[in-house]
């Protein structure tokens, strides 16, 4: 029986949820438009990227809900791959997870972070400022469980207000708003099968990550099996929302012309709506929504590599946890790539390379869905998939074609217009799940080798 002292903290549907919408409004949604502009500059064509990027999403939360009800174990994508496929795919899985999946997300959002700051401080370099902002909040929820719950919370309440506030000033504020009416006059259903919409949809794709952050967390959260789908389905809802209209202000405050491109697309558009003396204001309140959304990965991302140190033997050390319920030495591994991501101050690369990374796992798990079913037909299921098989062919369906376009695009840069010497997307992505296959065999001929030498 568990002492109650040392027993893990348990959050609820609130604060699960506010991990997922933290998770997923962060980076992305402040800088990912202005590269959507270098593809394509139709308010249309963005407006229905956005909501095309909500539906995967949703899609993607209404599967990974029925996963989460039947396999409520922390470790997300590593647990159901290895439960429904074969344990190599959810140790590659895994092992994605810890370099790319969250140790890259937060690299990106302390260099946005430290980008906006530094337009209204000028004092350190954007680098340093970044590596402060990942050491502070790492040492937070290394320290405790329950307190970095309770700061996710007030943090994600705070990002939500101050989101809608932009959106309404956006709107009422600006005396005349861009013309966006010829867009949807040249606008033709012939864009979205184009080359173009198919590569932006993984920087879309990219701001609606972390559609699955309760996932990871199963293991320290109430009732899994209910709480998991409701705060999956609940916080995308709200997130594809607040994207939509986010998105619409940034089109209809500033110019293209100054947005494309550009990282800092929220300041650009607040001096716009606010005026220069306000939007300095505004720059801060952007850099402290983006604290929420790494404070959220800092959390969950520990999560997955402390199963994976249940499971594995040479990774045995990131499972230990602290008196205080933490699985520190898996917090203090993700900030030492992080750290290593952040001075390497590559943003375009590095969001493409999560992006194609964490969408073949994701796709892998949702392909699962028909896979678990046929081979338990049994098993009790407290949640099933709303809208099965659709649902889930809509997702793979998206998600498969935003990914061959991806990789086309890579190899046309490489070959065919010389921009870069090598497909770096391409072999980063593949560095990634060999080196996790590597791993993985050999910790089984360390172990082999173990057994032998006790017997």
């Amino acid at each position: 029986m568990l002492n109650p002292k040392n027993s893990i903290y348990k959050f609820g549907l609130f604060t699960a949820s506010a991990f997922v919408i933290a998770n997923m409004i962060g980076t992305g949604v402040f800088t990912s438009l202005g590269f959507l502009l270098e593809s394509t500059t139709n308010f249309a064509n963005i407006m229905l990227l956005w909501l095309f990027g909500g539906i995967i999403a949703l899609c993607g939360a209404l599967v990974y809900g029925e996963l989460g009800s039947v396999m409520p174990r922390s470790g997300g994508e590593y647990h159901y791959l290895r439960e429904i496929y074969h344990p190599i795919l959810g140790f590659m899985s895994g092992w994605a997870s810890l370099i790319v999946g969250f140790a890259a997300p937060v690299a990106l959002a302390c260099m946005a972070l430290a980008k906006y700051l530094y337009m209204v401080f000028p004092v350190a370099s954007p680098t340093v400022i970044a590596l402060v902002m990942l050491t502070l909040i790492t040492s937070l929820h290394a320290y405790d469980v329950k307190a970095g719950g309770a700061v996710q919370r007030y943090f994600t309440i705070f990002k939500i207000g101050i989101i809608v506030v932009f959106i309404i000033c956006g709107f009422i504020l600006p005396e005349q708003h861009q013309d966006v009416s010829a867009s949807f006059r040249e606008f033709s259903f012939d864009d979205i099968f184009s080359v173009g919409f198919a590569t932006s949809l993984i920087w879309v794709y990219y701001s609606y990550s972390g559609w699955n952050a309760s996932a990871y967390m199963a293991g320290e959260i109430r009732n899994p099996q209910k709480t998991i789908p409701r705060s999956l389905f609940i916080s995308t809802l709200i997130v594809t929302g607040l994207y939509i209209l986010l998105n619409a202000v940034f089109l209809l405050a500033a110019p293209v012309n100054e947005l494309t491109g550009q990282i800092e697309v929220g300041f650009i558009a607040s001096q716009y709506i606010f005026g220069e003396g306000i939007s300095h204001v505004v720059a801060i309140m952007i850099a402290i929504l983006l604290i929420s959304s790494i404070s959220s990965m800092v959390f969950l991302a520990p999560r997955v590599s402390q199963v994976m140190g249940e499971d594995t033997y040479i990774l045995r050390p990131l499972s230990r946890r602290s008196s205080k319920g933490t699985p520190q030495v898996a917090i203090w591994v993700q900030f030492t790539i992080s750290f290593l991501l952040v001075i390497t101050d590559s943003f375009e690369l590095i969001t493409k390379y999560t992006g194609i990374t964490l969408s073949f796992f994701a796709l892998l798990a949702v392909i699962g869905i028909f896979v678990h079913r046929k081979r338990f037909p049994d098993i009790e299921r407290p949640y099933k998939t709303w809208g099965y098989p659709i649902t889930p062919c809509v997702f793979i369906g998206l998600i498969s074609w935003s990914i061959v376009y991806l990789i086309y695009e890579d190899y046309k840069q490489a070959f065919v217009e010389g921009s870069q010497g090598v497909m770096w997307m391409s072999i980063m992505s593949a560095a990634t799940l060999l080196s996790g296959a590597g791993i993985y065999y050999l910790n089984k001929v360390i172990v082999k080798y173990k057994k032998k030498s006790l017997k």
